[in-house]
């Protein structure tokens, strides 16, 4: 395990980096019934078909389930999600998160422009401005690290990763804990590279 990701995960209070199943987290077919309500934005299998909107199948749940407190409570603000976690409690949430968590994602494909750029920052950073390797927490085919609450990025929308990048960057989006990882990262990541990185995340697959 690298420092890097050694130094996150201590900082976080973890030490073991073992995935986490989504029946763990809670019932993957009451979650079924329960996500009904968001197969508009994220489909009903959890592979949004609009850039914007982010696919759910195939997220860690504990990841899931941390974004949809995060929202419930405000720490993150989506506007279309106003109001519609309100009136769930947190064994709904843990329902949902492992529904779609027990979901097959579908692969984006990136631009080929872009591949080389967005791979070599993926792989390697930018060691010039201290930006780390994205594959310390998100892996080297995208797929996360579950129990860290690391997000998968490989095959989500390169559209929606963009956005987050640019919202991490100008501290819109603050919800990445105290160590700052994703802010601090983004801040020196031009708009170049960040469209680069999106594309290439977008057509990894496992």
């Amino acid at each position: 395990m690298n420092r890097f990701l050694m130094s996150v995960l201590l900082a976080a209070g973890i030490t073991t980096t073992l995935g986490v199943s989504a029946e763990s987290m809670g019932n993957v077919e009451a979650g079924k019934s329960k996500s009904a309500s968001c197969a508009g934005c994220h489909g009903a299998d959890g592979n949004s078909a609009v850039g914007n909107f982010p696919k759910l199948a195939g997220q860690g749940a504990p990841y899931l389930l941390k974004q949809m407190q995060d929202v419930k409570s405000g720490a993150r603000v989506i506007v279309e999600m106003t109001g519609i976690l309100d009136a769930l409690s947190e064994q709904d949430l843990k329902d949902i998160a492992a529904y779609y968590s027990a979901q097959s994602t579908t692969v984006g494909q990136a631009d080929p422009e872009l591949v080389s750029e967005g791979e070599k920052l993926y792989r390697n950073g930018n060691p010039a401005n201290s930006v780390a390797a994205c594959t310390a927490c998100h892996g080297p085919a995208g797929a996360g690290i579950a129990l860290a609450k690391f997000p998968a990025v490989g095959g989500q929308h390169a559209d929606y990763l963009e956005g987050q990048l640019k919202k991490f960057r100008s501290g819109e989006r603050a919800n990445d804990g105290d160590t700052r990882i994703m802010r601090s990262i983004a801040a020196r990541l031009s708009d170049r590279e960040i469209k680069a990185l999106s594309s290439y995340m977008s057509g990894l697959y496992q």
